[in-house]
C-alpha cells in the first residue's frame, strides 16, 4: 500500500532479487544475522565488517539496519556472551534495534558484485567472469579484462592505490616494475586459491588480497607467471558498497542510505623496511 512505512524485509527484498542469497558458497553465512522482518526501517548502513564502530555509527544515524558484506556470525557462537566480542555485538544490536543483515560470496559472484566493483575501480573495461558460473556465464569468481590504456606495472601499482581506500598496509607488487600491463585479473578478497585460474587466464597481472608468502614465491618461478598485485582486504571488498547504495536507493526511493564512513581494516601503522634485501648476499 502506497505510504505504509518500509521494512526490513522490504529492503532485503531488493537485495535478495539483486544478489540471491541461493547463489552463496555451501559453507557460508548470508542473510539476516539479527533482526526482524517486521521492523519498521526509514535508515540503512552499508559497511564491509560489522564492529563496535559501524554499530555506534549506525545508532547515531538512527540506522534501523545495517548491510555487511562480511558475516556477523560466519563461525558462529555457541552463546550469546556479553563477555566475547560477538555476543556483546549481537546483545548491543538488539538492544539499540539494529538489525544487521549480509551479503557475501553471493554478491561476490554478481554481475554488479564486489569483483566486478573492483575491477571498474581499478581501471578494467572489457570484463568477464575470471571462474564462471556453471549456471550463468554473466556470473562468477573475479573478473577478467583489459587496461583502458597499457601502464607499467609500477604506473598501474600508483593507480590502484590512488583509486583504492587509504589503509596503513598499502598496495604491495609481486614482480617486474617495468613489465607492461595490458590485461588482469581481480578478485575481491582472500583470493590465493585463484592464482592458477589467472595463469591459465593469460594475463599480465593478478590483482587481489591476503596472498600468501609460499604460493606468490612458487608461482613467480614460472616464466608465465602474472604480476601479482596484493591490496588491503577491507579497502578491496569497500568499492562494493556505492554498488549496494545505488542499488537501494533506485528500488525505494524514500529509503535513506548511507556508506559507513569507518574504515574496518584493522591495521594502524606501518613502517617501509629499506629497499636492499639484508639477507642477500653478493
Amino acid at each position: 500500500m502506497a505510504g505504509s512505512p518500509l521494512t526490513v524485509g522490504a529492503v532485503l527484498d531488493v537485495l535478495e532479487h539483486r544478489y540471491p542469497p541461493t547463489t552463496a558458497e555451501g559453507w557460508d553465512r548470508v542473510g539476516l544475522a539479527v533482526g526482524d522482518r517486521a521492523q519498521s526501517v526509514t535508515s540503512v548502513l552499508l559497511t564491509v565488517d560489522v564492529t563496535p564502530q559501524v554499530l555506534a555509527e549506525a545508532v547515531g544515524l538512527d540506522a534501523q539496519l545495517v548491510v555487511a558484506h562480511h558475516p556477523l556470525l560466519l563461525r558462529g557462537i555457541t552463546a550469546v556472551d556479553a563477555a566475547e566480542p560477538k555476543g556483546r555485538l549481537v546483545i548491543e544490536a538488539v538492544r539499540a534495534g539494529v538489525s544487521v543483515y549480509t551479503a557475501h560470496t553471493n554478491a561476490d559472484i554478481a554481475v554488479d558484485g564486489v569483483s566486478a566493483s573492483l575491477a571498474e575501480t581499478v581501471g578494467l573495461v572489457d570484463t568477464r567472469p575470471l571462474v564462471p558460473s556453471a549456471h550463468d556465464p554473466a556470473v562468477g569468481a573475479g573478473r577478467v579484462g583489459r587496461l583502458a590504456e597499457p601502464l607499467t606495472a609500477g604506473g598501474w601499482l600508483e593507480r590502484v592505490a590512488a583509486a583504492l581506500p587509504a589503509t596503513a598496509a598499502g598496495v604491495r607488487l609481486a614482480g617486474d616494475p617495468d613489465r607492461l600491463v595490458r590485461t588482469a585479473a581481480v578478485v575481491g578478497g582472500a583470493g590465493d586459491s585463484y592464482l592458477d585460474g589467472a595463469l591459465a587466464a593469460g594475463v599480465d597481472a593478478y590483482l587481489t588480497s591476503d596472498l600468501r608468502h609460499h604460493p606468490v614465491s612458487e608461482l613467480l618461478q614460472r616464466d608465465d607467471a602474472p604480476l601479482l598485485l596484493d591490496v588491503p582486504h577491507a579497502a578491496a571488498e569497500a568499492t562494493w558498497l556505492p554498488v549496494v547504495q545505488r542499488v537501494l536507493r533506485d528500488g525505494l526511493p524514500d529509503l535513506d542510505v548511507t556508506v559507513s564512513g569507518v574504515r574496518t581494516d584493522p591495521w594502524t601503522r606501518h613502517a617501509a623496511s629499506p629497499t636492499a634485501n639484508p639477507h642477500t648476499t653478493r
